[in-house]
């Protein structure tokens, strides 16, 4: 009987693909490495609950008014893809925003978000009330924000995240950050970022695969 995988056939293809795959994931695990986040794998590994700040991570920061005066906000889908995954696998999400708005109420709402503080200006009582509520532990919790109203939960939780246009004092002290802008996919790449780190990214691609 012939060999399917020299003649190219489906069972080669499937076997070049696993390969492929396989190199590539090896790659990017090397470049992770070799770009010091070998710790910040290690604390996102352990993560229960991955909670995001909105405006300038969610969103570009950019504030837009109706002509009645209602606060507007642009969302990117990708981002919302992302938060679904991590919870589809296990990773619990909040959103901590010092804010008041209906557009994150809504948003929050459409990903099915049920822990939602907005109006946070002092966050760390939030964030302490939500620890409590799921029993959680601080190393098990990980924070996404992009300014100064964030280092109080950027430096108490166990995986901290931000944005490249973050001020130093918030990028110093971020175990990861974002190549990709606020509002631009910075929150899908942290959530595949957590997803590598506890051995899921493979199976939520795979999913979309069947």
């Amino acid at each position: 009987m012939e060999d399917a995988s020299e003649h190219g056939g489906p069972d080669g293809a499937q076997e070049r693909a696993g390969l492929d795959a396989a190199r590539e994931r090896e790659d990017l695990d090397d470049a992770l490495k070799r770009e010091g986040l070998d710790d910040a794998l290690k604390r996102a590994k352990g993560l229960k609950l991955m909670i995001f700040d909105v405006d300038g991570v969610m969103t570009d920061g950019t504030l837009y008014y109706s002509e009645r005066g209602e606060e507007l906000k642009a969302f990117n889908i990708q981002d919302g893809h992302g938060i679904k995954m991590l919870k589809q696998y296990g990773v619990e999400v909040a959103l901590i925003t010092a804010r008041r708005s209906r557009a994150v109420e809504l948003r929050a709402a459409n990903l099915g978000i049920a822990h939602l503080y907005q109006g946070a200006e002092d966050k760390r009582g939030a964030y302490t009330a939500l620890l409590e509520q799921l029993g959680l532990a601080s190393e098990q919790s990980g924070y996404m924000g992009d300014d100064l109203l964030d280092l109080p939960l950027i430096t108490r939780c166990g995986f901290a995240a931000t944005v490249a246009a973050a001020p130093e004092a918030v990028r110093k002290r971020a175990h990861y950050v974002a190549r990709a802008g606020g509002g631009h996919g910075a929150v899908r790449e942290v959530c595949e970022f957590i997803l590598r780190a506890q051995e899921m990214l493979e199976r939520a691609i795979g999913a979309h695969l069947q």
